[in-house]
């Protein structure tokens, strides 16, 4: 039994995979399903290419199989406030897995990382058009200040 609800022909219908909730875009009802893609605690530090399972592999993806999603949505709680950017890259891969080229396409430059000490941060990835990439990488580097931990969890939305 679902916790959660909403009302399809005057029947209250119960959240599952097979009846999603339904959303609100440019005007029009209709559903979307996600999935949870990545729980990780990252300890940020001052080395570069650090990935949020901790990986200094630049050739590794974060995320793997994500054709599928239209968009990434990143949940994250910063332990400390201290300076810190974050950048997303993003490839496509054979039916086999393995990346079309070599590199990556960088989809969000180095930013900021947004939020201050033990605050809540949500991004959208990416953040104004649709995705449909294989892979990513989301590299996270403090650039001042001292280590601390980053709690992560990344929803595929379909």
């Amino acid at each position: 039994m679902s916790l959660i609800g909403w009302l399809r022909n005057n029947r209250l219908v119960d959240v599952t995979v097979q009846d999603p909730l339904p959303v609100q875009q440019q005007g029009a009802i209709t559903t979307r399903t996600a999935d949870t893609l990545l729980v990780a605690t990252t300890t940020v530090n001052d080395t570069a290419n650090r990935d949020l399972l901790g990986s200094t592999s630049t050739e590794l993806p974060t995320l793997d199989g994500c054709m599928q999603y239209r968009k990434l949505v990143w949940v994250y709680f910063r332990a400390g406030a201290d300076s810190t950017t974050y950048r997303v890259l993003a490839r496509a891969t054979d039916h086999n897995g393995a990346p079309l080229g070599a590199g990556w396409q960088e989809i969000v430059p180095a930013a900021t990382l947004p939020g201050g000490a033990n605050s809540w941060g949500r991004i959208e990835i990416p953040a104004t058009t649709d995705g449909y990439y294989d892979q990513y990488r989301i590299e996270v580097q403090r650039t001042a200040g001292s280590n601390y931990f980053l709690a992560s969890k990344i929803v595929g939305v379909r």
